[in-house]
């Protein structure tokens, strides 16, 4: 089924459970049918998200199956593969090998790399907003060890810059694969051809070269063992993203509150986000944004994308430095000059790529929290625009993986299960549950 363009608010509600029901496996929700047939890490935490305000079961279930391909190491996998699905996506589990690691999970194969740590905080949002408070708590109690493994495993193994700061080592770590951050620290990399092959795509993508590279960096990953010495001072690729860091700071602050329930301490959780920001202050700030470090060339890079807002997600942000990051979100250099929110990079970059995976489209998960990061500020008009702008996307053209920043046209794959499910939770503040 394709999802069309709603025009009320509940016909939009029923044209999203359509297609979350149409993504659901029974334990988990696909991000699109056909092009992506497993389990990915940050689109299932979306899903919980986007569930939480309206079945907290199920929105509990997403969450339980992906911490199921948790590592030992506390790692959490930015892939979980379904066996029903085979091996025909590339790069699959003969690619990965996690069975070879003595930590990886016995019952199911996994990636190697892992996502942005949004899982404490997809906890704490169903928390927060469960009607039936049983589950939540139960699912509290149970998830919470979970992931303050997650949060040792990158304190302990992703501070490859030593500064505080959890670093990815590779794109597609960030969720964001194809970002222009990633430009500088790949160039720098020798050159591999053909190492990547994909028989669809289903929009513009950059070069086959630097898919090639992207391919090579995995493999490096798992030859080495998926070994963090190498990690640490061979791999070639180490960036400490601002997005990535900005939703560990929001996810030690939702632990934190989850602490109570989880009959824990939330004292380390509090001294954790206390020094992410100041790390991420120290690091990262320059010229009035957050940019992303490349540890290997020791510099930040020059373009301006949407990751560059994720630290405005902290509550404990400087007031001066989120009016500073509003300027630039509000300016013509994203929402200012655009016709929908938010431009993945900034439109005057010669990076910028309206048809480009994480170039210039918009995105309605980064819109979902940049949407929650101005309401934790008290930005009352910013977040309702944001959320009013990306429904009028989604009501113009369907539950699409991402959208033309200037017409509001879909690209990339239909019926995208994140956009459907924050499509539900941006429609709780409207029509109620």
């Amino acid at each position: 089924m394709e999802s069309r363009a709603a025009v009320d608010d509940a016909a939009l509600g029923r044209e999203a459970w359509s297609v979350l029901d149409a993504n659901w496996t029974g334990s988990a929700t696909v991000p699109a049918p056909g092009l992506y047939p497993h389990q990915w890490n940050w689109d299932s935490t979306f899903v919980a998200i986007g569930l939480a305000r309206w079945d907290t079961r199920r929105a509990g279930t997403e969450l339980i199956s992906l911490l199921a391909g948790q590592w030992e190491t506390g790692m959490v996998p930015h892939i979980v593969f379904h066996p029903v699905h085979g091996d025909g996506y590339f790069p699959g589990p003969s690619v990965w090998r996690s069975w070879e690691h003595p930590a990886s999970p016995r019952a199911m194969c996994t990636s190697g790399l892992t996502q942005p740590p949004l899982h404490a905080f997809a906890l704490w949002w169903i928390w927060r907003h469960a009607a039936d408070r049983e589950t939540a708590v139960a699912l509290v109690r149970r998830l919470y060890p979970m992931l303050v493994a997650q949060h040792d495993y990158l304190a302990t193994h992703r501070d490859l810059g030593g500064g505080g700061l959890a670093a990815i080592v590779h794109p597609w770590e960030s969720g964001m694969d194809d970002s222009p951050s990633w430009d500088t620290p790949l160039e720098a990399l020798p050159p591999v051809r053909h190492a990547y092959q994909r028989q669809e795509e289903p929009f513009a993508r950059n070069p086959d070269s630097r898919h090639d590279r992207y391919m090579a960096l995995a493999l490096g990953c798992r030859d080495s063992g998926y070994d963090p010495a190498y990690l640490r001072e061979e791999h070639p690729f180490a960036v400490e993203d601002p997005m990535f860091n900005g939703i560990w700071l929001a996810s030690c602050q939702a632990l934190a509150e989850l602490a109570p329930v989880a009959g824990a301490d939330a004292g380390p959780h509090r001294e954790a986000a206390e020094r992410i920001r100041a790390a991420l202050l120290e690091r990262l700030w320059d010229d009035g944004v957050f940019r992303a470090r490349d540890l290997r060339g020791g510099r930040l890079s020059p373009v301006c994308t949407i990751g560059c807002f994720g630290p405005m997600l902290d509550a404990g942000m400087p007031g001066e430095r989120v009016a500073d990051l509003v300027r630039v979100l509000e300016s013509a250099r994203f929402t200012g000059a655009a016709g929908y929110p938010v431009p993945s990079c900034e439109i005057r970059a010669p990076q910028f790529d309206r048809s480009c995976y994480w170039r210039g489209p918009s995105w309605v998960n980064t819109n979902w929290l940049l949407r929650r990061a101005a309401a934790v500020h008290g930005l009352e008009g910013l977040a309702r625009v944001l959320g009013s702008d990306t429904l009028r996307l989604v009501r113009q053209a369907g539950f699409r993986e991402c959208f033309d920043p200037f017409d509001g046209s879909g690209r990339g794959s239909r019926d995208f299960s994140w956009s459907a499910a924050l499509t539900l939770d941006l429609l709780a503040d409207t029509v109620g549950r």
